[in-house]
């Protein structure tokens, strides 16, 4: 199974390069784990965050495989905890599946992209700063995995 981040934005700090790094090289090869960037829109005071959304989405576009099942990251989404998080990728992984995880720009992502895509995911009801979500979302995966390897949940 193949997943790809593909995130809106380059230039990352790097304790986002660090924490992302960490985690992806624990997750082993059946969960090949990689980041597309896209970059961010030109904002100017002719244009409009609706026209950036849209140039945006169509490097998304370009990004996603032909046959990725593609999670929007959309604050309106599907609330996960880790252990249904664990039972989704199992699900697209017995299906065969590579998953493209989406997280879009300043603005958000693009309505007209947001209704193509197969799901749409919430990481939380917070606000969190896009270089920091690379790196939860990364982390999640990563735990998701050691749940479906029999790993205990701290929770449990």
């Amino acid at each position: 199974m193949k997943i790809s981040l593909i995130a809106v934005g380059s230039k990352m700090p790097d304790w986002v390069e660090s924490g992302i790094e960490e985690y992806g090289k624990r997750l082993p090869a059946e969960f090949s784990f990689s980041i597309k960037e896209v970059p961010a829109a030109i904002r100017s005071k002719n244009s409009t965050a609706s026209l950036a959304m849209e140039k945006e989405a169509q490097g998304i576009q370009q990004a996603i495989g032909k046959h990725d099942y593609v999670i929007a990251l959309d604050e309106v989404g599907r609330d996960l905890n880790t252990k249904k998080l664990a039972g989704e990728l199992r699900r697209l992984r017995d299906d065969g599946r590579d998953i493209a995880f989406v997280i879009g720009g300043a603005d958000g992502l693009a309505d007209s992209f947001l209704q193509t895509a197969d799901a749409r995911w919430s990481l939380s009801a917070l606000t969190f700063p896009h270089p920091l979500v690379r790196v939860i979302l990364t982390e999640q995966i990563y735990r998701a995995w050691s749940l479906l390897q029999g790993h205990p949940y701290h929770r449990e």
